[in-house]
């Protein structure tokens, strides 16, 4: 008799991030993720509380790789290391549809939002380093360059739009530079 193979919380969660490629977060449930893992739903709950850990854990792998993406793009230097953090998310949202569906657009209501994540902290601090604002003024300079990227990454992502990545790293640098002749005006001109 073979030896029964060992269901491990990795493979549950490779398994998860496999069925929300294919068939998006919200076929995320016991039943499914025991489908795609070819069993039943007892090695599942045998290595989880409960369907909420799995998709917390689901969440959590798809940040890694998220969080992959942009330190791959920073590394590549071929961008200043602030654009390439919305070249970055961009780039996820266009191969990585689902998964930026999972992280950036499901329903966030029940959830606590962490004020600042540490790739939050370091992406502030550039733009404080880039543009010599203080860090509630880069706060809020970011605050509106991630609104534009992320109107582009979700459009991008819902197949609204294809872009280019010549025409996206266009974009971006022409939104930077406009937010950033304002806010020296507004420094310059002591309105902040």
């Amino acid at each position: 008799m073979p030896p029964k193979v060992k269901i491990t919380k990795e493979s549950i969660i490779e398994a998860a991030l496999s069925l929300v490629r294919t068939h998006g977060h919200e076929a995320l449930g016991a039943r499914t993720l025991a489908s795609e893992l070819h069993c039943s739903t007892q090695p599942i709950f045998s290595n989880f509380a409960n369907m909420e850990e799995v998709k917390a854990a689901t969440v959590d792998a798809a940040e890694m790789i998220y969080e992959a993406y942009t330190y791959r793009e920073i590394q590549s230097g071929l961008y200043p290391a602030y654009k390439a953090t919305g070249m970055a998310y961009i780039r996820f949202a266009l191969e990585e549809k689902a998964l930026f569906k999972l992280l950036f657009m499901r329903d966030r209501t029940a959830e606590e939002i962490p004020e600042e994540t540490e790739l939050g902290k370091i992406v502030v601090s550039m733009v404080e380093s880039n543009t010599g604002l203080n860090t509630r003024m880069a706060q809020l300079f970011h605050m509106e360059m991630w609104a534009f990227v992320h109107g582009l990454a979700t459009m991008v992502a819902t197949d609204y739009l294809t872009l280019d990545m010549n025409l996206v790293s266009r974009m971006i640098s022409d939104a930077y530079h406009g937010l950033k002749v304002r806010y020296e005006k507004e420094v310059a001109d002591g309105s902040h």
